[in-house]
């Protein structure tokens, strides 16, 4: 049947939670090109000889061209959304994976989030005034303004008299 592993492609992913990376599937990610490759060469045949006057051939083309474009779709939308995962990833784990999610990209998809990982520490580093500001840092916005930290007073009577912090009693 056409398009069944291209749609096992987009199940594999659908089945994983968002937080996870599944390994690259590429046996079945080349059994679909390969399908693709067949329903292409079958419809130029089929054409050519369309073309010579058989027309009763036009509806298995189109039939095979859909195929082709919806084998397209699922291939974009597998690729996509590994990246869209990868891309998650560094967000979560910083500019250093682990090694067993590492383990389940290829080599694309690794070259891939090096450059991302250029790209956002570039950004970074252009932030601040030319200080840099990373931005990865506190994803989740803070419940208070202020923070509280109980030390004795000893360790921050300097700090306290320099004005930098503040004895609050409450």
């Amino acid at each position: 049947m056409f398009c069944e592993k291209a749609i096992e492609l987009i199940r594999e992913l659908h089945r994983m939670s968002d937080g996870q990376l599944p390994a690259f599937n590429e046996d079945v990610f080349r059994q679909v090109l390969q399908e693709m490759e067949a329903l292409y060469e079958q419809n130029q045949t089929d054409v050519n000889e369309a073309k010579a006057g058989r027309a009763e051939l036009i509806p298995s083309i189109k039939l095979r061209h859909c195929c082709l474009l919806r084998n397209q779709r699922c291939l974009t939308a597998y690729l996509y959304d590994r990246l869209l995962r990868i891309r998650a990833l560094r967000w979560e784990y910083g500019s250093v994976l682990p090694a067993n999610v590492r383990f389940h990209m290829c080599a694309e998809e690794v070259q891939w989030f090096s450059q991302y990982k250029k790209s956002l520490a570039s950004f970074m580093r252009s932030l601040g005034g030319g200080e840099g500001l990373d931005i990865t840092q506190d994803m989740k916005p803070p419940k208070s303004l202020y923070i509280e930290h109980f030390l004795p007073r000893w360790k921050c009577e300097q700090l306290i008299r320099q004005g930098v912090l503040e004895h609050v009693v409450s």
